[in-house]
């Protein structure tokens, strides 16, 4: 999934942003130093490491792939999917790299259940995202390594589960990596570095985005039952995905939640529908978060062709601002002069890159291997999970209309999707929400 720079911050907008905000003296590059963030391009050998997949899409494919790349003597063993086609396909794909026998090759609702049960060391988790909290679940009950992908829950019961599923992870001492790979990528962990430091002062602000064009979707085909119509567009339905605000901004959001070091105590949102094809999803959500300390994060994502694009973060200081993307990440002070900019050394001879060549998918995989092969756990179970209720927050306050605490949310009983799994007829039917009315549940 692309993400494309649009749009600039100018000194106008920064100063109306801190213009309640203390002065101070700037604290650059050039007259402080940071603490230098460590990366390793390869996780240390040690003795072999068996993975299994559940849900071989384009995503869990990719994983897989990023998993292999991470380092020696790592194995994909067992592949578990809902649909025969996309389990061929991801077989076809790693074939040259791993062959997987046909004994572990598993189909269905309970595929997830005999991946895991094979002799495993590591399960990779990346089906829509409905089905997390009951495999993450499983996985941390047979004491597996686990890396899961965002977002880990599409409701507030599912977010229960994973974190005492995350407490139990914890007590087994087992290593949990979830797909926030932005906290793996090397231009943001630096930017976070100087930003924790001082570099812009005290934060008092955040902006998130995630503004795109049309994602996509599959019409359903003839033959295919309510069910696997719905699972085959997972991405459209809000039981199975989330709502894009979840499913795919949550990354955003992680990243000024992560900056901040909080999580925000209310939301007041809106959003809608215009040009969406299947599902029951919004296309374009604003949300206002409210933090503790009062700081505010302006939240906005949208999936319609045509309109303006912005897939980045702004952190906004009382000593200047940090802008960071997929891309370039930079720090300015308050007149809007740059003071640094992410640069990694490349080839002897060559102009540093300001992108790092490493991928932030595969610097997971890494990060993961070489936490389990040196024996230092770590586990993201926590922080994405609460990253995952922040945008659940949102998707509630704007499909009802209403302002929402996280205290409610987080008591919520809201559970989304059916309660048994069968291919067949479903009763769950495209009601978009109203906000305003009984309708915006």
């Amino acid at each position: 999934m692309s993400e494309k720079k649009e749009g600039n911050f100018n000194r106008r907008d920064f100063m109306g942003a801190v213009a309640i905000a203390s002065a101070g003296a700037l604290l650059s590059s050039c007259g402080k130093t940071y603490p230098k963030a460590t990366f390793l391009d390869e996780a240390p050998d040690g003795r072999p490491l068996k993975a299994g997949l559940v849900g071989c899409g384009g995503r869990g494919s990719g994983a897989a792939e990023d998993f292999l790349r991470a380092g020696k003597n790592l194995k994909i063993t067992a592949l578990g999917e809902m649909f025969e086609d996309p389990l061929t396909k991801c077989r076809k794909k790693l074939a040259g790299k791993m062959e997987v026998a046909d004994d572990h090759c598993f189909l269905g609702f309970d595929a997830f259940k005999k991946v895991i049960d094979t002799d495993v060391d590591i399960v990779l988790l990346a089906t829509p995202p409905h089905f997390r909290p009951e495999h993450f679940a499983y996985a941390v009950e047979k004491g597996k390594h686990i890396f899961m992908e965002k977002p880990v829950a599409v409701d507030p019961v599912g977010i229960r589960s994973i974190l005492a599923s995350a407490e139990m992870a914890k007590s087994k001492n087992l290593c949990v990596v979830t797909g926030t790979q932005r906290r793996h990528q090397r231009e943001y962990i630096e930017t976070y570095n100087r930003v924790a430091n001082g570099a812009i002062g005290r934060i008092v602000e955040g902006r998130a985005y995630w503004n795109q064009g049309q994602l996509w979707f599959k019409q359903r085909q003839e033959g295919w039952s309510d069910m696997e119509a719905m699972i085959r567009d997972w991405v459209n339905w809000c039981w199975l995905s989330g709502d894009h605000i979840v499913e795919q901004h949550v990354h955003n959001i992680d990243v000024i939640n992560w900056f901040t070091g909080e999580f925000p105590v209310k939301a007041t949102a809106m959003g809608g529908r215009h040009r969406r094809v299947t599902g029951d999803q919004y296309d374009f959500f604003a949300v206002d978060y409210t933090y503790k300390n009062g700081v505010h994060m302006l939240s906005t994502c949208r999936q319609i062709d045509g309109c303006a694009n912005a897939v980045y973060e702004y952190i906004v200081g009382t000593e200047g601002y940090a802008f960071c993307n997929n891309g370039v990440n930079t720090i300015f002070d308050k007149d809007g002069k740059e003071v640094w900019k992410f640069q990694e050394a490349d080839e002897p001879g060559k102009e540093p890159r300001n992108k790092s060549k490493m991928s932030a998918y595969r610097q997971e995989h890494i990060d993961l291997v070489t936490a389990i092969r040196t024996d230092k756990p770590i586990n993201e179970a926590e922080s994405t999970a609460k990253s995952t209720l922040t945008a659940i927050m949102g998707r509630i306050s704007a499909y009802t209309g209403k302002e929402v605490t996280w205290d409610e949310v987080m008591d919520s009983k809201l559970r989304l999707g059916p309660t048994e799994y069968v291919l067949g007829p479903s009763n769950i039917k495209a009601e978009i929400p109203v906000p305003g009315t009984s309708k915006g549940a």
